[in-house]
């Protein structure tokens, strides 16, 4: 298929305009015969006669009405599109963010990306990444964020917004011994088969989430890997493992053959965070960074006007709950 210039449909909507090739030639700044020949080109591209000059007037033949008709919506779309890209371009703006995530996402990150929709036409096309690669498709360009488990340790990306610190759980069959007792120390870590993620993260950051050893330096063991919490929460239930997740994991996951356990003894916490790459940043990510940030103050002002509010009561009714 023959391709069209846009210059030549450029120069003939003008012309059918100016129906004067002398003042179309002045409005686009070319000369008379470089219309002529842009014309000249779009005719033999289509293969029919869309201009009829003479030595008094300049019109268009039925076929070019028609298809300046046509494509002249096409044509102005195309200019809106141009526009608004250099525009956007101008500010340093992206239209649409490609945010990671594993396993689960936020309440405050979905209202944070539905504020940026809604207020400044940014939306957010969120992904699932494999759990044991946290960072690769944000050095690689495929996304421009994801919300990770913490830590980072690598220049080349930035942590544009790190969440509040949550308590780490053992998730374990509900048929396990430990299950029952709803807490275990984490001296006893080194009696099971805790799952581990897989995949390219640095070994700092696989450390992190499954510790080599215990803090009086048990061995632990971690014979199996994965790369989904789905995956994970399977192999869990079916008893023969154990895996490390965070609280707002288990709250939102639940199933009645996994049990979360408290873990006593354990000091590092949990602790997710947004990330992007340092050369990549933009004010976008920025301006989400601070919506999530601002969506988790208002939650915990809003937690904690509910517990005054409920000390309030019980302090007026004596303790007696109404």
């Amino acid at each position: 298929m023959n391709q069209v210039q846009v210059q030549e449909i450029e120069c003939l909507l003008t012309l059918a305009e100016e129906l004067h090739f002398g003042r179309t030639a002045a409005r686009l700044g070319y000369s008379q015969s470089r219309v002529s020949q842009l014309v000249a080109g779009l005719e033999r591209r289509i293969g029919v006669r869309l201009v009829e000059r003479t030595s008094r007037r300049v019109g268009l033949t039925r076929f070019g009405a028609q298809f300046v008709d046509e494509v002249r919506p096409a044509y102005e779309t195309l200019l809106t599109v141009f526009a608004q890209a250099h525009e956007r371009a101008r500010r340093g703006a992206l239209c649409q963010l490609r945010i990671g995530f594993s396993g689960s996402v936020y309440e405050e990150v979905t209202e944070a990306s539905r504020r940026l929709r809604a207020d400044h036409e940014v939306t957010t096309l969120m992904s699932e990444i494999p759990l044991g690669s946290p960072f690769s498709a944000v050095l690689e360009g495929r996304l421009d964020a994801a919300v990770v488990e913490l830590p980072v340790r690598d220049a080349a990306l930035t942590v544009g917004f790190r969440f509040p610190p949550q308590d780490r759980l053992l998730a374990v069959a509900s048929s396990h011994p430990l299950a029952a007792a709803g807490r275990v120390h984490v001296e006893e870590l080194a009696h099971l088969d805790i799952l581990r993620p897989t995949g390219d993260a640095p070994d700092y950051w696989m450390a992190a989430r499954v510790p080599l050893s215990t803090p009086a330096g048990a061995l632990i063991r971690s014979s199996t890997g994965i790369t989904t919490l789905q995956e994970g929460l399977v192999l869990v239930a079916a008893g023969d493992h154990a895996m490390l997740v965070c609280r707002p994991l288990a709250e939102r996951i639940t199933r009645s053959d996994v049990r979360y356990l408290a873990i006593d003894g354990l000091d590092e916490p949990s602790q997710m965070a947004l990330i992007w790459r340092t050369d990549r940043a933009t004010p976008q990510l920025a301006l989400l960074a601070q919506l999530i940030g601002e969506e988790f103050s208002a939650g915990s002002r809003e937690e904690l006007s509910h517990e005054l509010s409920k000390e309030l009561s019980e302090e007026l009714t004596g303790g007696i709950p109404v």
